[in-house]
């Protein structure tokens, strides 16, 4: 292959990486199929903008023995998926699917990804029910942080923590209403905090032991620390989620 086909495919293929990582779990496998369709449709222009078109057809003719004989295998499948399906519900596998922690408050519901430290929301209630928070507007924003400081102090907080998660402190500058109250969640919190939110805030399911709860708190912490650029409310609701499971 000539070195700038190889260049131009290596860079498509970094840059869908990327998009791919920073898509919500549950949305990774359709994104993934995208990907791999948009890279095999690259592949076939390039090989025919280059005279290469035949090398596909005989990349075919060579694999169709072998998928004629893979082909019978696939009957296995439903079998092979109920095994993974089990060995994932075995009690030794703590962590949630995707690597994940979860906040959910009155109106919002919040992932933080473990592995990237990128955060996705979901409206769940108001005038915006429904949508991501990645498909807003700007004033969409700012009018949705009102509205949560207005019926829920705490869904307005995690909006905050999502906002300078997203845009650092530029977003400050339009906000029209108080924020300095964003920067003393750990003294603000009501302490109320449940064993399930506990859980669902470190990314583990009960059960997952002391050195489970230990590792998955350093790990959020490294990513949503307000040292790093995260959040006084995130590191301070991590925190708590720690010493409520190991109290």
């Amino acid at each position: 292959m000539h070195p700038f086909g190889l260049i131009l495919l290596g860079t498509v293929t970094l840059l869908g990486m990327l998009w791919l990582r920073s898509k919500p779990a549950p949305q990774r496998r359709k994104a993934l199929l995208r990907l791999v369709v948009t890279l095999a449709v690259l592949g076939v222009i390039y090989l025919a903008l280059t005279g290469r078109l035949h090398w596909l057809g005989a990349l075919i003719a060579v694999a169709f023995p072998f998928a004629r004989r893979l082909l019978p295998l696939l009957r296995f499948l439903p079998f092979l998926g109920r095994l993974f399906k089990h060995a994932r519900s075995q009690p030794g596998n703590h962590r949630s699917n995707g690597n994940q922690s979860t906040i959910e408050t009155r109106l919002l519901n919040m992932t933080l990804d473990h592995d990237s430290g990128v955060m996705h929301g979901t409206i769940l209630q108001g005038p915006l029910t429904g949508q991501a928070l990645g498909d807003l507007t700007e004033q969409q924003f700012l009018d949705l942080l009102e509205y949560c400081r207005q019926q829920d102090d705490e869904s307005g907080r995690v909006l905050e923590a999502y906002l300078d998660k997203r845009f650092g402190d530029s977003w400050r500058t339009d906000d029209p209403g108080e924020t300095q109250h964003s920067n003393d969640g750990a003294s603000s919190h009501s302490g109320t905090l449940s064993d399930k939110d506990a859980w669902a805030i470190l990314g583990l399911t009960p059960g997952a032991s002391e050195q489970d709860i230990i590792q998955a708190h350093r790990r959020l912490m490294q990513k949503v620390h307000p040292d790093r650029g995260g959040s006084h409310y995130l590191a301070a609701r991590i925190n708590e989620a720690k010493d409520r499971l190991l109290k």
